[in-house]
């Protein structure tokens, strides 16, 4: 949430640029995102790529969660293979949204990010876990870009 404060507060500095090139630049981020997780082009991440070490989610789940997700969602950590989280930090800072949906897409980042841990910890068997999610990694990126992309041009441009 902190992040997604952030980002709204520097969003302002979009608001000269005329909409329909904010929210083209929104959509073309998001079609260049699904087409990176489908493979189709290649570009690194803005990242610094170093993982929560699984310790920290051994020694206290509840507050190993909440550290995990702080860390990456404010980029102390951010090793992320999706470019979803990046498709949002771009419409977050060209569509100038209102304080209420930046909570809301941070809360939803956060929640997203604490399932990861949470659900891995559910499992009872986390290396079971880790096999099954890095079998079906690939589609779970490729359906949360489409989604993403979907939403995106609804709310730009169907819901007006």
């Amino acid at each position: 949430m902190l992040s997604a404060l952030v980002l709204f507060v520097v969003s302002g500095l979009a608001t000269p640029v005329p909409e329909p090139v904010r929210h083209g630049i929104v959509v073309a981020a998001a079609v260049l995102g699904v087409l990176r997780d489908v493979g189709a082009v290649s570009f690194p991440l803005p990242q610094n790529a170093r993982q929560v070490p699984q310790d920290v989610l051994r020694r206290d789940v509840v507050r190993g969660a909440l550290r995990f997700g702080f860390e990456m969602g404010t980029g102390v950590r951010t090793y992320v293979s999706s470019t979803v989280p990046y498709v949002l930090v771009v419409a977050l800072l060209l569509t100038a949204p209102g304080i209420a949906t930046a909570i809301a897409a941070g809360v939803g980042f956060g929640l997203g990010r604490a399932l990861t841990p949470t659900t891995r910890y559910a499992s009872g068997d986390g290396e079971t876990w880790d096999d099954a999610l890095h079998a079906h990694v690939r589609g779970i990126k490729v359906a949360a870009g489409l989604a993403v992309a979907a939403a995106l041009v609804f709310l730009l441009f169907a819901a007006r």
